[in-house]
């Protein structure tokens, strides 16, 4: 009886801490559902090579934009045969002046290589803490998952960078586009941020919001 107990035990907690797939991969089928383990899995007999490859990185964004700076995503399901494998990446085009805006990723931590230029980039801790560096090609940076961050061009010409991610999927919330660029009413915008009823109605008006 001892025995069946301790193999009991020993098959529970051995199926608790594996992660092990149960195939090979489970590319994107974007026709179908999405749960929050990704997306459905298309029929093998229907993936190909080309599920495994994205193109999309080799060519720069277009920075013509408010915030002088374009994010192009290889997520799933663009990059469909990244699903369920908990990678992705992003090529990140800064303009002079350019900037990605303060915004988390709520899906995963993210890791920035600077490719051209100089970028300043930072994050802020739960605690409130600023990490604030000022990369030069070939540098890197990390992002906890979760927490607010921003890169800026503050280099004199453009900026390139590319960024990877733990997850297919990471998700993505920009601040003043969630504050500003919505219907949520200014008063209740005034109440959470102290800003001025002129603040909040200039802000909206730049980026869109109503109401």
């Amino acid at each position: 009886m001892k025995m069946i107990i301790h193999i009991f035990l020993t098959l529970s907690l051995v199926s608790s801490i594996s992660f092990a797939s149960v195939q090979d991969f489970c590319v994107a089928d974007p026709k179908g559902p999405q749960s929050p383990s990704g997306y459905s899995c298309k029929s093998p007999d229907q993936v190909t090579e080309n599920d495994f490859a994205f193109s999309g990185l080799a060519k720069a964004g277009n920075t013509s934009n408010i915030i002088k700076a374009a994010v192009t995503p290889a997520f799933a399901p663009a990059f469909a045969g990244t699903n369920g494998l908990g990678v992705s990446m992003a090529r990140l085009d800064l303009a002079g002046g350019g900037v990605i805006p303060l915004h988390t990723h709520p899906g995963a931590s993210e890791v920035l290589v600077v490719i051209q230029g100089t970028i300043c980039a930072g994050f802020i801790s739960s605690a409130n803490k600023v990490y604030l560096k000022t990369l030069q090609r070939g540098d890197s940076m990390v992002f906890p998952q979760g927490l607010l961050h921003f890169q800026l061009n503050s280099g004199k010409g453009p900026a390139l960078a590319f960024v990877a991610f733990g997850s297919s999927s990471p998700g993505l919330q920009i601040l003043p586009f969630a504050l500003f660029a919505n219907d949520l009413p200014s008063e209740l915008v005034e109440a959470t941020t102290f800003l001025s009823d002129e603040e909040v109605k200039k802000l909206k008006g730049v980026l869109g919001g109503t109401n």
